[in-house]
């Protein structure tokens, strides 16, 4: 059971939504306080329940403004015909309660610490020994809400960071473990002991990847993170 704080968190309607259809597996919702670079998503729960969300503007472009019945491969249909894209979907994956628990009663290890400003020239030595491409992937920031090291050897080669998402409960995680390193554990302790951290600030780990980055699903179900379901955005260069 995922905690009730993230199902509020993606399932509770706001004040300003309005729903416009519901069947017993998909449904459109219309809210115009969404910011516009979430002016569609489209959310859906490993149990195979699909969420869409979206602007005034978006519902009118891809013609159920009038509140028309739609499943989701019509309303898929309408999104390609009305030239509406989308970004990429991205697996959601959280602790449960139980996992939480379970979390929480593991101390640190010493290879592991939190990294300050006083850590800058240890962390840029790190990113220079990173690839363009997964400093841009796992997104990993000095600056960020919380920022873990592991460390071999007195060498930093793993690193966590977070920051709140979305102005909600979840603390949105990246990793990023040098490839020499990999393969010896340091991501998943690293993401647990991160996780402790926002949980005890009262936050909720939130772990995003892409669904064919395997090896990072497998990371997550080795830190003990569970799938709550996947996640997708409309394109940022989407004319509507």
């Amino acid at each position: 059971m995922f905690p009730s704080t993230i199902t509020d968190f993606w399932l509770t309607p706001s004040p300003t939504s309005r729903l416009l259809h519901e069947d017993g597996a998909f449904s459109v919702t219309v809210d115009a306080a969404l910011d516009e670079s979430e002016r569609l998503t489209i959310l859906t729960a490993t149990g195979g329940r699909t969420r869409v969300l979206l602007t005034p503007a978006v519902a009118e472009a891809v013609g159920l403004e009038n509140g028309q019945p739609v499943d989701e491969t019509g309303f898929r249909q309408r999104l390609e015909k009305s030239g509406i894209s989308l970004h990429g979907a991205d697996n959601l994956f959280y602790f449960t309660v139980g996992a939480q628990e379970k979390l929480l009663g593991e101390p640190d290890t010493c290879s592991i610490r939190p990294l300050t400003e006083a850590d800058a020239g240890v962390f840029g030595r790190f990113e220079k020994e990173a690839s363009a491409q997964d400093r841009d992937d796992a997104s990993v920031e000095l600056d960020h809400w919380a920022v873990y090291g592991a460390f071999e050897n007195g060498r930093l080669v793993c690193v966590a960071s977070m920051y709140p998402w979305d102005d909600g409960p979840p603390a949105d995680l990246g990793v990023l473990t040098l490839p020499p390193f990999r393969g010896r554990g340091h991501a998943r302790r690293l993401v647990r002991a991160i996780s402790r951290r926002a949980l005890a600030r009262g936050y909720q780990p939130q772990y995003r990847c892409q669904l064919d980055n395997h090896a990072s699903v497998a990371l997550a179900g080795s830190a003990g993170l569970t799938r709550f379901g996947t996640w997708d955005v409309v394109d940022p260069d989407s004319a509507v």
